[in-house]
């Protein structure tokens, strides 16, 4: 179990995640997968996990915002913000669906607390695992695997022969282009590559000092908001892809745009960096 001495905002969203967790593996295996908005994967379990989620978020926290991936009717995201410069829940019901949907291991429940746009305290939670990663500003990030919660950190080391880089599946850029650095990274480096299907997963990877890095092109708000504040109390960094701030985040009129995000340790994060702006170019040797 997490400490009880962690804030009580964090221990009361952790065991929602865990709550939610519990209805999501309860369907594993017998999900149907369905469309929604620009042909993205929806199951009924993913809308099931937010309404639990939203339902104790406003039970608990009657006047804050909230901003889900899902809806009922499939037509738009969760966008409720009446002060979108005061506390903000971000809420994905299930990070990695076709990986849910399919019966790989990889997805999550997140749920991120963003105040004044910048994150205050995040939750990813490891549903196959029933690891929950954990971290509030000023409280540390903690990782609990069921039997025991600890501490973590970034690793502060450079990148190494042996460093593991987080890349999510989809590399296209929002032109619909690999960039340069992609194939590099795929072909040349020497870093050991790791596509796991959940952004959430994949930074928390940085947060727990598994990887050195996490580099995602084509995730949302509800991707990072949660990681974003593990990896950044565990001592990591994260940006945009081209090294600008990425928080505090504009939440008004928020509708679901892309966040694209790198995620990576100390050392680690300007080695990457300048990859990423040196290559940033389009692979058009692929082009056919």
């Amino acid at each position: 179990m997490l400490p009880t001495d962690l804030p009580r905002d964090l221990l009361d969203a952790a065991a929602i995640a865990a709550e939610a967790a519990a209805l999501v593996q309860a369907h594993a295996g017998r999900a149907e997968r369905l469309t929604k908005r620009h042909q993205e994967a929806v199951t009924e379990v993913d809308r099931a996990s937010q309404r639990l989620i939203v339902e104790r978020l406003r039970a608990r926290f009657p006047g804050d915002g909230i901003i889900g991936e899902e809806s009922d009717d499939g037509l738009a995201i969760t966008c409720h913000t009446p002060d979108p410069d005061g506390r903000v829940w971000v809420i994905d019901p299930i990070d990695g669906t076709n990986n849910f949907v399919a019966g790989h291991g990889a997805y999550a429940i997140c749920i991120g607390l963003l105040q004044a746009g910048r994150p205050r305290l995040g939750v990813v939670f490891d549903i196959t695992r029933g690891w929950c990663y954990a971290a509030a500003t000023g409280a540390g990030a903690w990782l609990d695997d069921g039997r025991c919660a600890r501490r973590i950190a970034a690793v502060a080391s450079p990148l190494g022969p042996s460093s593991l880089l987080m890349l999510t599946s989809n590399l296209l850029d929002a032109a619909g282009e690999l960039p340069q650095w992609a194939g590099r990274v795929l072909t040349i480096k020497p870093w050991k590559v790791r596509m796991l299907g959940s952004a959430a997963l994949e930074a928390v990877q940085v947060a727990a000092g598994c990887a050195h890095g996490a580099i995602t092109l084509n995730g949302k708000l509800w991707d990072v908001a949660a990681a974003a504040a593990v990896v950044l109390e565990a001592g990591g960094t994260l940006t945009r892809l081209d090294g600008a701030p990425l928080f505090p985040y504009d939440l008004r009129g928020y509708a679901g745009g892309k966040t694209p995000f790198l995620a990576a340790g100390p050392a680690a994060h300007g080695e990457l960096l300048a990859e990423l702006r040196q290559h940033s170019a389009p692979l058009s040797v692929l082009r056919g």
